[in-house]
């Protein structure tokens, strides 16, 4: 097995994402507020709602809706997307 390593920027890495959508998703959903805060900003200021994983040390007021849940258990994750 051979390893490949990717030259590639930060800078492109990051805007790989939206770089190649053609417009604005419909709703976002979240799973941890603290790691993916710049994002929920930017869905905030764009007027994407958004649906957030909430746990004890989040900030309930920033999702337009809440499900309460442990979001550094991947075991909860789960069983909120299969479900």
């Amino acid at each position: 097995m051979t390893r490949r390593y990717w030259n590639i920027n930060l800078e492109e890495m990051l805007e790989a994402g939206i770089k190649y959508m053609t417009g604005l998703p419909d709703i976002v959903i979240i799973v941890d507020q603290h790691e993916e805060y710049t994002a929920l900003r930017e869905c905030i200021t764009s007027g994407i709602p958004t649906i957030c994983l909430i746990d004890t040390n989040c900030d309930p007021d920033l999702a337009d809706i809440l499900i309460p849940a442990n979001d550094d258990a991947v075991s909860s994750i789960r069983l909120m997307f299969n479900s």
